[in-house]
C-alpha cells in the first residue's frame, strides 16, 4: 500500500485521542450532556491575535535564554495511501542542545532512524541503519545552520522552529492568516495555555506552558493541501539547563559506515 507522508514544519497531528472521546460519550449512556463545541475562530477584524503573537515571541525569548536544554518527544506522524487511508505511525525524538551552536538530535522510528549533529563548524547527517554519513562545513550558530542545510539541500530538522522564532519574528508574523487563544489546558500535568495557528496551506496549534517558563508542551501541525488532512503531533518533555560537554557533539559514526557526498539543491 504505497503512502505519501504528510508533513511540514512548527513545525501535524490530530491524534486518536478525539476519535477515543467520542467514542467513550457514545458508549455512556448516563451522560445527557451535549458534546463540546469547538472554540469560534477570532472575528475577521482580528484574525491574528497580538497577544497568541507575543506568546510565540516570549517563548521564544525564553528558550533563546537558556545555556542548553534536552528534549524527548513522542511523536505520531498520519501517512496517506494512494486510496486516501491515514495510517497512523509513532516514533520519537531526542534532543540535546547547547546554545549558541551545537546540537545532536536522533530521531526513532521503527521504520526511519537518523541522527543530526551540529558542533558549531560541522553539520553531519547520519542514517544509523543504512550505514551512511554526510559531513559538511555548516555556518557559526544554530539558526543559520538549520537555515543553510534546508536551502543548500532540502533537508528539514524536526521541529526546527524551536530554533526559528526570534531570528525574524517579523517576517514570520506576518505570514500567519490567523492565530487566537483557545483556551486553557493540562499537558501532562502542567498548565498551558492552547492556541491555534494558520499560515498558507498549513494549521498549526501549540500548548505553551503558563508562568515563567513558556515552554511549548504539544504541537499539532496540520497539512490542509492534501483532502485527508495528515497530522503530525508531538509532545514535549523538557530537561533545562543540563551540563553538556563538548564531546557530546562529536560524531561517531558506526565501525562499517560509509561517508557519502550530498548534492545541493539547483
Amino acid at each position: 500500500m504505497p503512502c505519501t507522508v504528510g508533513k511540514r514544519s512548527f513545525g501535524s497531528r490530530l491524534s486518536a485521542t478525539a476519535v477515543a472521546l467520542g467514542l467513550a460519550v457514545a458508549a455512556s449512556a448516563a451522560s445527557s450532556q451535549p458534546a463540546p463545541q469547538a472554540p469560534a475562530a477570532p472575528p475577521a477584524a482580528q484574525k491574528v491575535d497580538p497577544n497568541a503573537v507575543k506568546a510565540l515571541r516570549d517563548m521564544s525569548t525564553y528558550l533563546r535564554s537558556l545555556s542548553s536544554f534536552e528534549l524527548k518527544t513522542q511523536t505520531s506522524l498520519d501517512l496517506v495511501s494512494n486510496d486516501e487511508q491515514k495510517i497512523q505511525l509513532d516514533g520519537s525524538a531526542t534532543y540535546k542542545v547547547r546554545m549558541p551552536n551545537a546540537f545532536v538530535i536522533d530521531v526513532v522510528s521503527d521504520s526511519w532512524n537518523r541522527r543530526y549533529v551540529y558542533d558549531g563548524k560541522e553539520f553531519t547527517l547520519y542514517a544509523p541503519k543504512l550505514g551512511y554519513y554526510a559531513t559538511w562545513a555548516a555556518p557559526a550558530t544554530i539558526q543559520a545552520a538549520i537555515s543553510d542545510v534546508e536551502t543548500r539541500f532540502g533537508i528539514s530538522i524536526p521541529l526546527d522552529d524551536l530554533f526559528r522564532w526570534g531570528g525574524d519574528d517579523g517576517a514570520r508574523a506576518d505570514a500567519l492568516d490567523s492565530g487566537f487563544l483557545v483556551g486553557v489546558e493540562t499537558i501532562d500535568g502542567a498548565k498551558t495555555d492552547h492556541y491555534a495557528f494558520r499560515s498558507d496551506e498549513i494549521d498549526w496549534q501549540i500548548w505553551i506552558q503558563q508562568g515563567e517558563r513558556p515552554l511549548p508542551r504539544k504541537l499539532v501541525i496540520v497539512d490542509r493541501r492534501d483532502p485527508t488532512q495528515p497530522a503530525y503531533v508531538a509532545r514535549l518533555n523538557w530537561t533545562l539547563n543540563p551540563p553538556l560537554a563538548d564531546d557530546v557533539f562529536a560524531f561517531r559514526p558506526g565501525a562499517d559506515a560509509k561517508r557519502i557526498r550530498v548534492t545541493a539543491q539547483q
